[in-house]
């Protein structure tokens, strides 16, 4: 059973000094996934899961960690606006609690309410399509997540 983590500083003070972290963005049908490299400097979009049910998810989830050797999880909370917890952060707090009953790393959260709309904005500078857009935005919405996370290791260190 992996440990998860409300503040960033005890998260990364487990983390193992050379370790890859995935991000993810919760949608209520879809989870974005992004991974970084070893170095955690850089996140990289890598899929969409298609929602279906927990334990499904959760094994495409496993997949992926074990495939990339994953030292931590870091999932997009998301608040209101004001910055207060809605019923979105208590699902994605349970998420997080089912999780860690299935894997042996580290889960932390961090504060995602701008990643989509960052995202968006990305794609559409990129002259990405509208079905495209609607097929990468929650991969690349993980990746601003992971990002944002990745950032904040880098001024801890």
């Amino acid at each position: 059973m992996s440990q998860i983590f409300d503040d960033v500083e005890d998260f990364a003070a487990v983390l193992p000094a050379t370790s890859a972290l995935m991000g993810l963005d919760l949608g209520t049908k879809t989870i974005g996934v992004a991974v970084s490299d070893t170095f955690r400097s850089v996140a990289t979009p890598l899929e969409t899961v298609r929602r279906k049910k927990f334990t499904t998810d959760a094994a495409r989830l496993m997949e992926l960690i074990a495939g990339r050797n994953i030292a931590g999880v870091v999932l997009g909370l998301p608040f209101n606006m004001d910055g207060s917890e809605g019923p979105r952060c208590q699902s994605t707090r349970a998420f997080a609690r089912n999780l860690s009953r299935l894997i042996d790393i580290p889960i932390t959260f961090w504060d995602e309410r701008l990643s989509t709309v960052a995202a968006e904005r990305a794609l559409l500078e990129a002259d990405t399509s509208r079905k495209r857009r609607s097929e990468v935005i929650d991969h690349v919405a993980a990746g601003y997540i992971l990002q944002g996370m990745l950032d904040r290791l880098t001024h801890l260190g």
